[in-house]
């Protein structure tokens, strides 16, 4: 079955998924990765049967609501529509299955509120990025100048089709074609002219503030739920082996697996990594 369009109402504005309803069967809501969407999940969605499925646009991406001005995006800012999605599906307990952003994003969900969260199923990261103290200034510096900046009311670039929109994403994250244009169509809006990101440009602006190390392995040991973790080999640059294998070492209840692979490995790998955790997330 097909997942459906929805729209979930919150007091900023909307959230957008996809829907696929199975009344009775496991809950699962899917997060994306930074400047995904929904359609990130599409490919691994035939190879997930026996699941009432949510995969949710976060704010400010895919078809979403942007965040107001004066506001900024940041991690509770997730963790709070999480919740406020689950609550608008009536939801009281379910799953995360989450990638890259959305994987950080679960595990800090998990921790919120552990009382609704059952398992967490996670590709390529576990929790927020870390970062040294003594770069905290510097830091809020850039963030401050980069929302203040000139360039922060900067235009939209136009793509005159959407097949040099799927070009561009292809080159910025080795995207095959296909995987590429579904998040490019779900992550485009028409303007005159062509297209332009859907997605808002403050997310691309540097972070305030980031935990140091110690405080994301305190939050990661606080997780209560039971834990599967998939990552790509080679590790990525900002999550490296030594990090994922310090962290994944506190949590509690976790089963691991490492396979080669690109970071959207649930893209280009749909079936492989279904299999991973289908039984997991069935219960």
């Amino acid at each position: 079955m097909s997942p459906r369009e929805v729209r979930l109402p919150v007091a900023w504005g909307e959230l957008a998924g996809l829907r696929r309803e199975s009344p009775g069967r496991p809950r699962v809501i899917a997060l994306h990765g930074w400047l995904d969407n929904a359609a990130s999940f599409l490919p691994m969605l035939p190879h997930l049967p026996g699941l009432d499925l949510l995969l949710l646009d976060l704010p400010g991406h895919g078809r979403s609501a942007h965040l107001p001005v004066g506001t900024e995006y940041g991690l509770t800012t997730h963790v709070h529509a999480v919740l406020d999605a689950a609550d608008a599906l009536g939801w009281e307990r379910f799953a995360l299955l989450g990638h890259s952003m959305g994987a950080a994003i679960a595990s800090l969900v998990a921790v919120a509120d552990p009382s609704r969260v059952e398992r967490l199923a996670l590709i390529e990261t576990l929790g927020p990025l870390s970062e040294a103290p003594g770069n905290t200034a510097s830091r809020l510096q850039q963030a401050v100048a980069a929302s203040r900046g000139r360039a922060a009311g900067a235009s939209l670039r136009v793509f005159p089709d959407l097949g040099l929109a799927v070009r561009a994403r292809m080159q910025a994250s080795q995207l095959d074609q296909a995987n590429a244009r579904l998040l490019v169509e779900r992550g485009t809006r028409a303007v005159a002219g062509g297209y332009v990101w859907s997605s808002d440009p403050r997310l691309t602006r540097p972070a305030p503030t980031r935990l140091a190390e110690p405080q994301v392995q305190a939050l990661l040991a606080a997780i209560p739920c039971p834990v599967r973790f998939l990552g790509a080999e080679p590790a990525q640059s900002y999550f490296p082996e030594a990090v994922r294998d310090a962290r994944l070492a506190v949590v509690p209840d976790a089963t691991v697996a490492v396979i080669a692979g690109s970071h959207h490995l649930h893209m280009d790998q749909p079936a492989t990594v279904a299999s991973f955790f289908l039984d997991f997330l069935a219960g």
